[in-house]
């Protein structure tokens, strides 16, 4: 080698301080002494290049102090040889000495590494939900290209049997229809769908087909149903993992959002660093980057639109059901990631906290849906009488879902209130309101209510 290498060597005062030196290295940070050595030595003295192991950590010196960093080949190499020859260039130190110090920073290394393991299996859940979405997808294609193929032989099969699975079972086991006699469906399907299919081979409309299709859709069906229970078996270890690691964020919002979030962010440290209004839209990015380019309205939901609790609400409430759940979904985040106990009692309790706000908000909505349109008919009985009781109980039982008695309850309170403040309303201010029916919130305001 034609280049002269120039070195320095620094002594750690203790052993904690090399342990985190070589913690920042490994990180790829520059620790406090590092950078001191080279403000003080190389930023003076070097005119050329600085040799670094790592290009990441070159980087990050080049970026901080400026200083121009290589990462070759020829650099490992000599890095190499300096490791071998670490004896003999540091002087005035023993090798059983050395050899101990080495031992023990490589343990120490390895309990820090081991330490923030459980943060990194998390890692299993991005590949097992990234791998559940394809084996979706494939499954789908498949399914699609068996009732496809099959259904030029059978189609009327495909219009019996709607279960995709259930129908790859049947063909898998009457093979050509014609042979239908010889099979015995009913481990698979009830008796009268049995009789149906039944019924239907013996006067299908579909093409004749060779064994050698028969046997090659008959493959195909049997790689449907591995796939299938393959498919099942990865969601039961999906699930458990998201027990495992993050048992808060699945009872609030199910391990499969829960799971499509974390994957999403990377981690779930990372995913805890998000605020609750990141949560909300966290993969409704492209929605809300080109809301903001054409100057629209922003999307209130992104993949926490999968929730359980933002899909029984209403298509109104769903962006303040999503916001709420956000808030709380992001606090049992940083629960799993940050806190040391594995219960999932927090999240049971945010989520009930959860659910009685959208029981809350129903009722106001009925109350709401009370005062506007019921009120006005129950003040005038002849538009009861004349509708015909029947008919109108049934209009109001299409309204709030068979609750119709609820209705009248929380109508005849509203009526009593209204009524008393109408009254009393009168009596103190002398204005005589006529006898007739109140005709809604309008009249009231009138009044001066």
């Amino acid at each position: 080698m034609d280049k002269i290498i120039q070195m320095h060597t620094n002594l750690f005062h203790h052993f904690l301080f090399s342990c985190k030196a070589s913690t920042a290295l490994v990180e790829g940070k520059i620790s406090k002494n590092l950078k001191k050595i080279l403000k003080k030595i190389v930023a003076k003295d070097a005119h050329e290049q600085l040799a670094v192991a790592d290009a990441k950590l070159g980087g990050v010196i080049k970026d901080k102090l400026n200083l121009s960093c290589i990462h070759s080949p020829m650099v490992t190499e000599l890095m190499r040889g300096i490791r071998t020859q670490m004896e003999g260039l540091i002087s005035g130190l023993p090798a059983k000495e050395m050899a101990a110090m080495c031992l023990g920073l490589a343990h120490s290394l390895s309990r820090y590494k081991l330490k923030f393991s459980p943060d990194k299996v998390d890692t299993m859940i991005v590949q097992a939900i990234s791998l559940l979405d394809d084996l979706d997808k494939e499954l789908n294609n498949y399914i699609m290209r068996c009732r496809e193929w099959y259904g030029w032989h059978f189609p009327e099969l495909g219009k019996i049997i709607t279960d995709n699975l259930t129908y790859c079972k049947c063909v898998q086991k009457i093979g050509d229809r014609k042979n239908f006699s010889c099979s015995d469906l009913s481990e698979i399907i009830p008796e009268e769908i049995e009789e149906e299919v039944k019924a239907a081979a013996e006067i299908s409309m579909g093409t004749e087909v060779s064994e050698e299709d028969i046997s090659n859709i008959q493959h195909l069906c049997d790689q449907v149903i591995e796939i299938s229970d393959y498919r099942a078996q990865l969601y039961d270890y999906l699930k458990n993992r998201m027990m495992a690691i993050a048992p808060n964020l699945t009872v609030m919002v199910g391990e499969l959002v829960g799971a499509r979030l974390i994957a999403h962010a990377g981690s779930l440290l990372n995913l805890a660093k998000h605020p609750a209004s990141t949560v909300q839209i966290l993969g409704a990015e492209k929605a809300l980057f080109r809301a903001l380019k054409t100057k629209h309205d922003t999307p209130k939901f992104g993949l926490i639109y999968h929730a359980s609790l933002v899909g029984q609400t209403t298509a109104k409430n769903k962006g303040k059901i999503s916001r709420m759940l956000a808030a709380k979904t992001a606090l049992t985040i940083r629960y799993d990631a940050l806190g040391e106990s594995t219960s999932a009692e927090m999240g049971a309790e945010n989520r009930l906290k959860s659910r009685s706000k959208t029981k809350i908000r129903r009722i106001s909505a009925l109350c709401l849906f009370c005062l506007q349109f019921v009120l006005p008919l129950c003040f005038n009985v002849n538009t009861v009488i004349s509708l015909g009781f029947a008919r109108f109980i049934k209009i109001f039982d299409i309204w709030v879902n068979r609750n119709i008695f609820l209705l009248l309850g929380i109508t005849y309170m509203a009526n009593y209130s209204i009524v008393r403040r109408v009254s009393t309303h009168s009596a103190r201010t002398g204005v005589l309101l006529s006898r007739g029916p109140v005709h809604g919130p309008s009249d009231c305001w009138r009044a001066g209510l």
